[in-house]
Formats: C-alpha cells, sequence, structure tokens
C-alpha cells in the first residue's frame, strides 16, 4: 500500500512555508512565484502554525477587498489544520481532503513538519495504484505479459481511436 512516505520520496521534501507575521502581499507573490496553491505557516522554530490557501486569499478578496493585502499570514490562515505523517496510506489522505473539502495535506513526523501533498499528488497515486492492481488482476487471469482481449467494438459514426490499453475504439454519435 502506498503511503505519503512514498510521494514525498518522488516528488521531494522541499517545503515553502513562510512566517505568521508575512504580509498577504509577500504570499500572493510567493504563490505566483512558485506556481503553488498553498503555503504553510511556521514558526522560527518551524512548528506548524497553520496553513493559507488561495482560496482564502479570495475568500477574503471577496469579502474584504483591497483590506487583504494589509493581512498578515497568521490573521488569514486556518490554524491548526489537519495533518497526516509519512506513514498514512494515500487511500486514507484521500479521505481526509474529500471529506475536509481541502486540497492540501501538511505532514507531521512526530511534531516536525516535513512535507505536504496537494490533491493531485493523491490522485496520481491513487491512479498508479489502480493501474497496479488492474495489471496484477490481468496477468492473473490471461498470464503475465498478456494483452487483455479488447472489447467488441460499438456503433458510432466511424470515426476510430485508441484507447490507453491500444484497443480500437468508435465515438459513439456526433462529435468526439
Amino acid at each position: 500500500m502506498t503511503t505519503l512516505a512514498t510521494i514525498l520520496k518522488q516528488k521531494g521534501y522541499a517545503l515553502i512555508g513562510i512566517g505568521p507575521d508575512s504580509t498577504m502581499r509577500e504570499v500572493i507573490a510567493l504563490l505566483a512565484e512558485k506556481r503553488i496553491g498553498a503555503v504553510v505557516v511556521q514558526s522560527d522554530e518551524g512548528k506548524l502554525l497553520g496553513i493559507l490557501s488561495e482560496r482564502d486569499v479570495v475568500r477574503s478578496l471577496a469579502a474584504k477587498g483591497s483590506e487583504t493585502l494589509d493581512l498578515t499570514a497568521s490573521q488569514l490562515m486556518t490554524p491548526h489544520p489537519t495533518t497526516a505523517t509519512p506513514a498514512t496510506t494515500i487511500f486514507e489522505a484521500e479521505r481526509l481532503m474529500t471529506d475536509g473539502r481541502f486540497r492540501h495535506l501538511p505532514i507531521l513526523d512526530g511534531e516536525k513538519l516535513v512535507g505536504a501533498v496537494s490533491i493531485g499528488d493523491v490522485a496520481k497515486s491513487v491512479l498508479a495504484e489502480h493501474q497496479s492492481a488492474w495489471q496484477s488482476l490481468s496477468d492473473y487471469v490471461a498470464g503475465p505479459g498478456a494483452r487483455p482481449a479488447c472489447p467488441p467494438a460499438r456503433a458510432g459514426d466511424g470515426r476510430a481511436f485508441r484507447d490507453a490499453g491500444g484497443c480500437a475504439a468508435q465515438v459513439l454519435g456526433g462529435r468526439p
């Protein structure tokens, strides 16, 4: 079972954090420069204080307008965010993020902040896990390395394409 430690090993442990007194102008510039959707807010000692996302900024802009730019990270962050550990499975992380309706999950090893994953990171790993399971089942049923038979072609308008498994398929009625 894939864990968040596996994702961190693949993507790296680099973490973009800011101090609680950072201005929203600084936060917005950092989000844009790094092309990321959230930053963790940390104390000088590296302790997780909160998380601040693009959504937090947009909601504040909608409610307070340009006053948002004068706020600090600590005034706008989500304090005490939901966290996971490196041992958390990708399926557990997916459930936490879906149920909590958030897209970024800080990872703590004990009290130490060791990284963060996005819903995209988790979805990519979940997909790989499903593909691996599918391949294992295919190997079990058809034998290792055998390609499963393609499903019968369905009626369409004659325009064909190849799906991810290499099977010919047709676009059903109208434009693709």
